[in-house]
């Protein structure tokens, strides 16, 4: 086998979850090849760059040998070099991280049944606190 489709390659290679999400990804200018944008079906050989840019992180690897099966993640350093820099890596890792608190601080926009309850008893608190003579006194 000389070449290998790339949608196949970075589905085998556990780039992608799905073969669908590799051609997707394809046909959204995510993944490139010699920094131009490639179409699912285009050949790769060992020894070509493949960049992937995904959510969190911009990802380069080198083929080192081909296959059309996907394979165990374990084998997978059998068949690419990742050529990513470290700092890419920390990168989506505090990008992650900033995003994750950003979802715990931001309330949501419905109160559960619990929080419900617990504000119906601070405001019947509130009422009867204001309602009673000591506080008038104030």
């Amino acid at each position: 086998m000389e070449s290998v489709r790339i949608d196949k390659y970075l589905w085998a290679v556990r780039l992608f979850k799905t073969r669908p999400d590799a051609v997707d990804a394809c046909r959204l200018g995510r993944v490139e090849m010699g920094g131009q944008p490639v179409k699912p079906g285009r050949e790769v050989r060992p020894g070509d760059l493949i960049t992937v840019h995904t959510d969190d992180l911009v990802k380069t690897v080198r083929v080192t040998a081909l296959l059309e099966k996907r394979v165990a993640g374990k084998l997978v350093a059998q068949y690419l070099e990742d050529l990513t820099p470290p700092s890419e890596y920390e990168k989506a890792r505090l990008r992650r991280q900033e995003h994750a608190l950003n979802l715990a601080a931001s309330p949501l926009l419905r109160p559960t049944k619990r929080d419900r309850r617990l504000m119906e008893a601070f405001l019947e608190d509130v009422k009867r606190s204001a309602s009673s003579p000591a506080a008038a006194e104030k």
